[in-house]
């Protein structure tokens, strides 16, 4: 066959299969390529096409299951267990789609990978090398979604700044796909910043110039710029961006400063960014997006009705995205409420019984947040008691639920030295302790009780009332169980236990009648929570601070 025939037929078998869209960050981190990534998808998925949208880390750690939160923020958690990076959080509180282990990976789980696989002589005595072999590898994980069928569009977000010695592998791979896939079949989108210097009064392009410049001395020219602003950029801007950076004049994309990520969509739209992504990608742009329902959401969220303070009560509170999907379900709860819900965070070291009134007070409702080890819980099991006895709105989860455990045992069994055995192993009287089959588990990655679990759900409880349903199905990452032999005695003494795991009889939720709101959780609801679907646990929460609003 000629050449050119070939050429021809390949291409054209290629017309249906998945089209790439990749995500590169230049100039510094923190830009947010996860939320350009996840509205450009919001807006592909508007229109119709199966979209979802990948993570690549640089790390080297396997996954973010042992970071300390304030290095990486939260750890996000799928319905699989996968222990995740918290912008997969945001893809599927866009897309309203699960996500699963394939969507995140890092450089330590593909290093693991290789090694695994030469000391199993996989490589018949080849010397390993970064290229191919890791380059190979990134590429099977980056198409391995691709290859399921599922979808049509798959927007892969590479972490890290171009330029980063760390990114360089996935900087290569991207550069051999877009090679492999051919013309119009993967694309890349380059975020960069256009900063603004008050000394000059201008715009500069240069720092984006250099990025670009950088990305090409690695064998990948943008496709489309997405350029990050504080001030609007001019057209004059935009064609020298266009000249200097080799891009078409309509694939320079303003992305300026929002109110909330959550508007984001809708200034991309305003933009072209998909109508640019589609026409690169050979693909008919269908019907114009529908957001109605996302633009209910956003009137909502931007003219509420009621105000309220709720407190968020951690250990990690200097820094936000430590608890993010917890702040993220506020925010669509409190549209659901047509409700602006000012989260008061508070750090639990610092609360007493000395200052715990001065400090409370003024909230509306009170959250208990998730977290590990000794630091700040007695300021948590204080702040529980505040919220029973002054019945306050109260909602723990995780170490939250197992400290209102460890509270009513200590207050109102009169089990003064209750405890976690987490905190404390010489307790008497250990109410919440470390669970069966984590007892001989040595490492600590990945192995906590992680992913969906079942729950039933007690008929006439405050959880059925939430939920509507008798049985659920939540995310969890823990270690530590309610002490199935206190259970009883809790609960002839008025804490009721509502939702139990059926194969595990594992207590999963615990609750007080005698209360206008109060109720823990052993799973993770936060993570389920998205924009169509505000989880019913925050909903209420928000609607009972409402009820309850201080004058």
């Amino acid at each position: 066959m000629p050449r050119f025939l070939h050429n021809y037929n390949t291409n054209n078998n290629r017309m249906n299969q998945t089209k790439y869209i990749f995500v590169t960050g230049g100039v510094t981190s923190s830009l947010g390529k996860g939320i350009i990534a996840a509205s450009l998808a919001k807006l592909l998925q508007a229109r119709g096409y199966r979209t979802t949208i990948q993570k690549f880390d640089p790390y080297l750690n396997v996954d973010p299951g042992t970071l300390n939160p304030y290095e990486h923020g939260e750890c996000y958690v799928t319905d699989d267990g996968a222990e995740t990076d918290l912008d997969l959080g945001h893809y599927e509180r866009f897309l309203n789609v699960p996500t699963s282990q394939a969507n995140n990976v890092t450089t330590g789980r593909i290093y693991l990978s290789v090694i695994e696989k030469e000391r199993r002589g996989e490589f018949l005595g080849k010397t390993v090398q970064v290229v191919p072999h890791i380059t190979n590898e990134i590429k099977d994980r980056m198409q391995l979604l691709g290859n399921s069928g599922d979808y049509d569009i798959i927007i892969t977000e590479i972490g890290g700044t171009v330029g980063d010695i760390e990114s360089l592998p996935y900087i290569e791979s991207v550069r051999q796909l877009v090679w492999d896939l051919g013309e119009n079949n993967a694309i890349v989108i380059h975020l960069t910043l256009v900063p603004y210097l008050a000394a000059a009064g201008e715009l500069k392009t240069k720092p984006t110039q250099h990025s670009v410049k950088t990305l090409m001395e690695s064998g990948i020219k943008a496709d489309i710029l997405v350029c990050r602003t504080e001030h609007e950029i001019s057209d004059e801007i935009r064609n020298k961006l266009a000249l200097f950076c080799n891009v078409k004049r309509e694939a320079v994309i303003q992305s300026i400063d929002a109110s909330t990520i959550y508007e984001v969509p809708n200034l991309m739209l305003e933009e072209g960014l998909d109508v640019v992504a589609l026409k690169k990608l050979d693909l008919p742009k269908k019907a114009a997006p529908d957001l109605k329902n996302w633009n209910t959401f956003l009137k909502r969220l931007k003219l509420p009705k009621h105000t309220v303070n709720i407190g968020l009560i951690g250990k990690y509170v200097e820094m936000q995205d430590c608890y993010k999907s917890i702040l993220e379900a506020f925010i669509h709860a409190g549209a659901a409420n047509e409700t602006k819900v000012n989260v008061i965070s508070i750090h639990s070291e610092f609360i007493d019984s000395e200052n715990i009134t001065e400090k409370l007070q003024d909230l509306d409702a009170i959250l208990v947040a998730p977290g590990f080890g000794e630091r700040g819980i007695e300021g948590k099991i204080e702040t529980i008691r505040y919220a029973r006895e002054n019945k306050v709105p109260f909602f723990g989860i995780c170490l939250g639920m197992q400290m209102a455990i460890i509270e009513y045992s200590r207050t109102i069994l009169g089990l003064a030295d209750a405890n976690s055995t987490e905190m404390n192993d010489k307790t008497s009287n250990p109410v919440v302790n470390l669970m069966e089959d984590q007892k001989n588990v040595t490492d600590k990655g990945g192995t906590m009780r992680l992913g969906a679990w079942k729950c039933d759900i007690k008929p006439d409880s405050l959880a059925y009332k939430i939920y509507g349903k008798t049985s659920i199905s939540e995310r969890h990452r823990h270690r530590y169980e309610y002490n199935s032999q206190y259970v009883d005695q809790l609960q002839k003494a008025g804490l009721i236990s509502s939702g139990v795991n059926p194969d595990t009889g594992l207590v999963e939720i615990v609750e007080l009648a005698d209360h206008p709101f109060f109720i823990g959780v052993q799973y993770h609801p936060e993570y389920k929570s998205t924009v169509a679907n505000p989880h019913p646990l925050f909903v209420s929460f928000v609607a009972a601070a409402v009820k309850g609003k201080k004058k």
